[in-house]
């Protein structure tokens, strides 16, 4: 690839499209083709997940006909299929924390191929952002430049990379990332300096220097330290990817280095077949006439050609039913190491936290890159220190600790957005390795980069029971004394109670007791849902058999009108469930069981809405409009959603329902394995 030289400046054509708070000002401007005036104190639409940019089914779609289906999935359906293109903006403009949710690259992508070449937005998520400069599309939170857009001007391109770190800014000035990485990795551009003078660092900010890459060229890594706003590339110990996405990114690998090109280091590598394997069960009629059944299905052999020509380890589809494991389920369970950088094309990959591993996901682009150069650029991110203290009561979770966090105040303030959450103080030594993932799992729904805890003995007991080869002590990785953090948050663990999140948002967290006199009504429920990466854990098992097994002894049943469905996140999840007996409480209680997979909590397995007026309670992590069908859907811990599946509306259990003594207590590697 030619190595292009900087842009000096921009002219858009001068259309705007307004994404307001107002959806019906949306409507108006797409269906007469005109945009409205521009008033900076008009109210734009915020936090527009990437769900809305481009919904699920979107996602089928790789190429340029994704231009057809940008923000398809907007609330109201204000937005129609073709609309954008054919209105013609070259620059929109919405508020804050605009891209929330997955890491999916195809919402910016779709934006570019729609004609849009400018974002402007009083605030971004971070993996919106990436992705979004990493293929060319720019992107501001300077409302000043709409006059001057409209006027004609010419932009410079300085303007627009003002405020990003110098990474992020080459990439603008040269176009994108791809060629940003050629000048990179031919030595003729020069990585940021940084100063690595010894100092307290946080636990995330020794990963980051221990993996930090001094010379691509010449492969050097390490530094003594680094500090927040540094700007680098880190070696990644672990890269994986699943077959949502694995095609774009396998696409642009081979665009970018050559169809001959192989992925270097293919045995830290993993593909996952994991996010559509129960598509065909809840797809509509429509849009199986549209071919998007094909399409998707098509996803996945390009994911297992690709595995093949690479050698890379692939998790497929198992005979008896399901996919081997939830990307995330299997890299906790079996991959991760505490210390270790770990990438992968899904915004949850902050689930290996728990193991005190830095996880973060990272788009297409960024993963097509990192399988030639095995490393990835962040900026050293600050972090906000949340210090855990007692107990929580019986019917108390992880979900409703980091539920209750989003509603801190600094939280809400946006204090996390961009920064990492360290869990630390003494109360998280009671808190399991899963729970601790649930925590590590949510972080990215308060906007952090990840969440991350100290490999304590917890850690350290967990792994020498889960795997053979990490019995020996894991080396310690903790925060210096000294360390500086952006804020510290104090949590009393023995005042949370049991949480919701309301539909829209996982940050619309508020007390369930609270929540009849916010709903003013008993909230009835039709769909309770207790699986995904975060609710499918085998502690997760646990609480949803503590709540229906008592039930059961006292002659109750799932309510009639309620479809209860438990997905296990992976077959040694659902190996164990059996072992303890688990298998017989749910079918019993008139529970429906699903084998590992992805599935409804991406809507694209059972447990989906169809309709407006379904109502979910679900232990999943996110709850965005559209995510799981058109119904509304909230968010509690697995506790709640077994206990509301029993009465048909959202309830707490009582005390006595949460506790169960694990039926299972050799050591898995004891066990006879199921193939991994």
């Amino acid at each position: 690839m030619k190595e292009q030289e900087q842009i000096s400046t921009v002219t858009l054509f001068p259309r705007v499209l307004y994404l307001t708070a107002d959806t019906d000002l949306i409507r108006r401007q797409l269906e007469t083709g005109r945009s409205i005036s521009w008033d900076p104190e008009r109210p734009r639409m915020e936090a527009i997940s990437t769900d809305e940019i481009t919904p699920g089914w979107v996602c089928f779609h790789q190429d340029e006909t994704l231009g057809d289906y940008a923000y398809v999935g907007l609330r109201d359906g204000c937005v129609s299929p073709g609309q954008i293109r054919r209105f013609g903006a070259s620059v929109v403009v919405s508020g804050a924390s605009k891209g929330c949710g997955s890491s999916r690259e195809a919402s910016p992508f779709a934006e570019m191929a729609a004609g849009v070449r400018l974002v402007i937005a009083d605030s971004f998520e971070k993996i919106y952002r990436q992705n979004a400069l990493n293929i060319g599309l720019l992107t501001s939170t300077d409302m000043g430049l709409v006059p001057r857009v409209l006027a004609g001007e010419a932009i410079p391109m300085e303007e627009l990379a003002r405020g990003l770190d110098p990474i992020s800014r080459a990439i603008v000035l040269r176009g994108d990332l791809a060629t940003y990485n050629v000048a990179r990795l031919s030595g003729r551009l020069s990585l940021p300096d940084i100063d690595a003078r010894s100092r307290p660092m946080t636990l995330i900010e020794k990963i980051i220097a221990s993996r930090a890459v001094t010379d691509a060229k010449d492969d050097r890594v390490g530094v003594t330290a680094v500090a927040p706003g540094d700007s680098l590339f880190v070696r990644c110990d672990v890269r994986f990817s699943h077959e949502y996405v694995t095609a774009m990114a396998s696409s642009i690998f081979e665009q970018g280095f050559g169809p001959s090109t192989k992925v270097v280091e293919p045995s830290s590598c993993y593909l996952f077949r994991d996010h559509l394997t129960f598509l065909h069960e809840v797809m509509s009629r429509d849009q199986k006439e549209m071919g998007l059944l094909e399409k998707a299905e098509g996803l996945a052999r390009t994911q297992q050609d690709f595995a093949y020509r690479m050698g890379i380890r692939l998790f497929g589809e198992v005979e008896d039913g399901g996919s081997e494991a939830i990307c995330h389920n299997a890299i906790l369970e079996r991959i991760g190491l505490p210390g270790q950088v770990i990438v992968g094309t899904d915004s949850h990959t902050s689930t290996v936290g728990a193991l005190g591993a830095l996880g973060f996901g990272v788009g297409s682009t960024d993963m097509a890159a990192a399988w030639y150069t095995r490393d990835v650029r962040l900026r050293v991110p600050e972090t906000v220190r949340v210090r855990l203290l007692g107990s929580m009561p019986p019917c108390v979770t992880a979900k409703d600790v980091i539920l209750h966090l989003m509603t801190e105040p600094h939280i809400l303030e946006g204090g996390a957005v961009g920064k990492v959450l360290e869990f630390s103080g003494p109360g998280l030594a009671g808190l399991s390795v899963d729970e601790r993932a649930t925590l590590c799992n949510m972080a990215v729904e308060a906007g952090a980069f990840t969440g991350i805890m100290e490999a304590d003995d917890v850690v350290s007991r967990w792994l020498a029971d889960q795997r053979l080869e990490a019995r020996s002590p894991v080396e310690r990785w903790c925060s210096d004394e000294d360390a500086v953090f952006a804020k510290e948050i104090v949590v009393d663990l023995g005042k949370i109670e049991p949480m919701v999140a309301t539909p829209g948002s996982p940050r619309n967290a508020v007390p369930l007791s609270r929540l009849q006199s916010i709903e003013y009504r008993p909230i009835r429920v039709d769909i309770a849902y207790g699986g995904s990466c975060t609710g499918g854990k085998m502690e997760d098992m646990d609480m949803y058999a503590a709540v229906l097994g008592s039930a059961l002894r006292r002659g109750e049943r799932v309510a009639s009108w309620v479809d209860l469905y438990i997905q296990f996140g992976s077959q040694r999840v659902k190996r164990q469930a059996r072992e303890r007996g688990y298998l017989e409480i749910f079918e019993a209680a008139g529970a429906k069981l699903l084998d590992p997979a992805c599935g409804a909590c991406i809507g694209a397995g059972p447990g989906v809405s169809f309709s407006p007026e379904t109502v979910s309670i679900s232990a999943i992590n996110r709850n965005f409009p559209g995510r799981s069908g058109p119904g509304r859907v909230y968010l509690a811990s697995p506790l709640v959603v077994a206990a509301s599946a029993l009465k048909g509306y959202i309830v707490a259990p009582e005390p006595d329902d949460a506790r169960l003594e694990p039926r299972c207590e050799e050591p898995l590697h004891q066990r006879r394995e199921d193939g991994g």
